[in-house]
């Protein structure tokens, strides 16, 4: 039963005293998996807080897993983008672990939105969750593997890092 108490009372302490964003001067770094309709792969972002609910930052993904009707190289498969988010979690008062951020990002394949949360267990570490989407793509020319991989709604979903 001490044990079991004392567990507790560690996990108590180490979810009382992470804060996720803590404004100007704050980085985080994700790494993920990317889930979307004709690929699978993995997603890597560093932030770096501008302000006191301002980051920017960079995201960069990769297409592991193609659907096999689409022939696809190392451009192909491969996306950077900067992004903007507005960090809202001290905004809409929620708790101090979590944080809720919608943003922009202008990549080599489109520029797109997302909308993303993180939750961190501790003062390095907790998990996230993010949704992108295209508001204009580059180009409709439907010959183009990239077309079909990065101008969809994807979902990211793994690890979250304060540096």
């Amino acid at each position: 039963m001490k044990k079991i108490v004392f567990v507790i009372a560690v996990l108590a302490f180490g979810f009382g005293y992470s804060q996720v964003f803590e404004g100007k001067g704050d980085q985080k770094f994700q790494i993920g998996a990317n889930f979307q309709d004709e690929a699978t792969g993995i997603n890597v972002t560093y932030d770096y807080g501008i302000g006191d609910n301002m980051s920017v930052g960079i995201s960069s993904s990769y297409a592991l897993g193609i659907d096999d009707r689409l022939d696809a190289d190392f451009g192909d498969r491969f996306d950077l983008k900067a992004r903007f988010n507005a960090n809202l979690g001290s905004v809409i008062n929620i708790d101090d672990n979590l944080d809720f951020y919608p943003g922009l990002s202008l990549s080599l394949k489109n520029f797109g939105g997302h909308v993303g949360a993180r939750y961190f267990f501790s003062d390095g570490f907790g998990i996230y969750t993010e949704a992108a989407f295209p508001l204009a793509k580059y180009s409709d020319d439907k010959s183009d593997v990239g077309y079909y991989i990065y101008n969809q709604f994807t979902l990211n979903i793994g690890a979250s890092f304060n540096l």
